[in-house]
C-alpha cells in the first residue's frame, strides 16, 4: 500500500475516482431529490441552497441527476469492460496457446472488429435494434475484445515460454491447471492496468453516444444526455452544461491517472531505479 500510495498519479487518481464511486453509492439511498421530479415553478434557477447545482429546464435538480448520472456511467465501464476483458482473454489465450491457425484466424477477427470504432458500431447496432444504454454497452464492449485479445495474446505468448510453465508440464500438470496457476496470475496487471484505463474510455464513450441520443434513453439521467439538453440553454443557464461536462472530465481524469499509477506500479519496466 506504501508504494501503491507512494505514486502521485495513482494518489490522485484514487482520490477522484472514489469521489465518483461514493457520490453514485449514495445516490443508490438518497438525493437531494427525486432525479426526474419536475417542479416548473423552480426551471432554469441558478445555484442557490435548495439547489447547489441550479435546476434544469424542466426545475429538475441538476445534482441529483449528475449524482445518478455517476450510476449509469459506472454501470456502462463495468459492463464493457468485463465483456471486453471476459471474451477477449479466453481469445487471446487460444491465440497463444494453439498458435498458427488458430493464431492468425484469432487476430484476423480482432482487425475486423477494430476497424468499426464504438461509436460506428452503436450507430449501426442501434439503427437495428433501437437505441438504449443496453445496446450502448454491447458496441462499446465489442469494440473492447480486440484490445484485451490483443494483449492477452502478446503477454501469454510469452510466459508460456518461460521455465517455470515447461517444469510445470514435466510434473505432469494438465494444461487448465498451468493455466490458472501460471499463465493467468502473470498476466493480470496488465490486464487491470488495461481494464481501468478502459474503464475511463467507456465512461466518455457513453456520454458520447448518450450526447446524440443512442445511449440512455430520457427521462433517466446521463451526463452525456444532459449536455444535450443544455446546449439550447447555454444562454440562459450555462450550468446546465457545466456541471455535467466537470463531472465527465473528473471521472474520465481519475480512471485514466489510476490507470497509470497502476502501471507505474506494477510494470517492471516502469520502475525508477533508485
Amino acid at each position: 500500500m506504501k508504494r501503491f500510495f507512494g505514486n502521485k498519479n495513482f494518489l490522485v487518481g484514487f482520490i477522484l475516482s472514489a469521489v465518483v464511486l461514493g457520490m453514485a453509492l449514495t445516490s443508490l439511498v438518497w438525493t437531494p431529490y427525486d432525479a426526474n421530479s419536475m417542479n416548473p415553478r423552480h426551471r432554469l434557477e441558478s445555484s442557490s441552497f435548495h439547489h447547489p447545482l441550479g435546476t434544469d429546464q424542466y426545475g429538475r435538480d441538476i445534482l441529483s441527476r449528475v449524482m445518478v448520472g455517476a450510476v449509469n456511467s459506472i454501470v456502462v465501464g463495468l459492463v464493457t469492460v468485463s465483456i471486453g476483458m471476459g471474451i477477449g482473454v479466453l481469445l487471446g489465450l487460444a491465440a497463444a496457446y494453439f498458435g498458427r491457425f488458430a493464431d492468425e484466424a484469432i487476430m484476423r477477427f480482432s482487425d475486423l472488429l477494430f476497424a468499426f470504432p464504438a461509436v460506428l458500431s452503436a450507430i449501426l447496432i442501434t439503427s437495428i435494434l433501437g437505441p438504449s444504454v443496453i445496446n450502448a454497452m454491447f458496441a462499446i464492449g465489442l469494440f473492447y475484445i480486440p484490445i484485451f485479445s490483443r494483449l492477452t495474446r502478446a503477454v501469454a505468448t510469452t510466459t508460456w515460454k518461460r521455465e517455470y510453465v515447461a517444469a510445470a508440464r514435466a510434473c505432469g500438470r494438465s494444461e487448465w491447471a498451468i493455466v490458472g496457476r501460471h499463465i493467468l496470475p502473470n498476466i493480470l496487471s496488465p490486464l487491470i492496468i488495461q481494464g481501468t484505463i478502459q474503464f475511463a474510455v467507456a465512461i466518455l464513450a457513453e456520454a458520447g453516444l448518450s450526447y446524440l441520443g443512442l445511449g440512455t434513453q430520457p427521462p433517466d439521467p446521463s451526463w452525456g444526455r444532459m449536455l444535450n439538453e443544455a446546449q439550447t440553454f447555454m444562454d440562459m443557464a450555462p450550468w446546465m452544461a457545466i456541471f455535467p461536462g466537470l463531472a465527465i472530465a473528473w471521472a474520465v481524469l481519475g480512471f485514466n491517472l489510476l490507470g497509470d499509477g497502476l502501471r507505474d506500479t506494477l510494470d517492471p519496466k516502469m520502475v525508477r531505479v533508485r
